[in-house]
């Protein structure tokens, strides 16, 4: 296994971490926000005699986790993202491409 030092400066380092943190945040809101309108509409479902609330709860949900995966599976900075840049610089500087 090569090792390879972080290519990032301590201020880019501070703003990827600021930036991660954004948009974990972003997410975690989205979440929240998701929880309490789906109970409403829930309660609201109950009231009318039918159950109608799941088509929005199913639709938005999807969002949510699509929004999820873009932050914690593909987003910058991403601990899946990570282990693959690493692996790609692992591969290329087996092949003799490492700076």
């Amino acid at each position: 296994m090569v090792a390879i030092a972080s290519p990032l400066s301590p201020e880019a380092f501070e703003r990827l971490a600021q930036r991660r943190a954004k948009a974990k945040m972003g997410w975690y809101i989205h979440a929240c926000i998701y929880i309490l309108v789906n109970l409403c509409l829930i309660l609201l479902s109950l009231t009318s005699g039918r159950y109608w609330a799941v088509y929005p709860a199913l639709g938005w949900g999807l969002g949510l986790a699509l929004h999820g995966m873009s932050v914690f599976l593909w987003g910058a900075g991403s601990s899946l993202r990570e282990r693959m840049v690493q692996k790609e610089r692992e591969r290329l500087a087996r092949r003799g491409h490492g700076g």
